[in-house]
């Protein structure tokens, strides 16, 4: 193996690390808000908004406890609850999907987030 591979290998061990190290970091935080609900739809709603671009900004998403796949925490209104409640969105099988549904923030898993798939199977066209 060249000197670089060996390079490149140690760099990806080390980026690794890193990244857990972040995942870590990010998952201790919000346990400390696991079970809460922040006061109005609104509150709920800027909340799972601010842990999405929290995520996003490091490649993760919240894993589904329903299902295990990487989803998007969003907070939706419901008839009869005030303050809405908390759900996991994500596409299975090629269909948007919802889980979860409590009314308090749920115990959040992180995992990476998934590659984009694409909405056709025609080829990009040819420059």
């Amino acid at each position: 193996m060249s000197a670089e591979r060996q390079q490149l290998d140690r760099l990806q061990e080390q980026l690794n690390r890193l990244q857990r190290t972040v995942r870590l970091a990010i998952e201790q935080t919000l346990a400390q808000w696991s079970g809460k609900s922040f006061g109005s739809l609104d509150a709920n709603r800027a909340m799972a908004t601010t842990i999405h671009d929290v995520l996003e900004g490091h490649g993760l998403r919240v894993r589904c406890p329903e299902c295990g796949h990487a989803a998007i925490l969003r907070c939706g209104a419901r008839p009869g609850l005030p303050d809405g409640v908390f759900v996991f969105d994500h596409v299975i099988a090629g269909r948007r999907t919802f889980h979860g549904g409590g009314t308090t923030l749920p115990d959040l898993r992180l995992t990476a987030k998934p590659p984009r798939r694409r909405r056709d199977k025609t080829p990009p066209p040819e420059a």
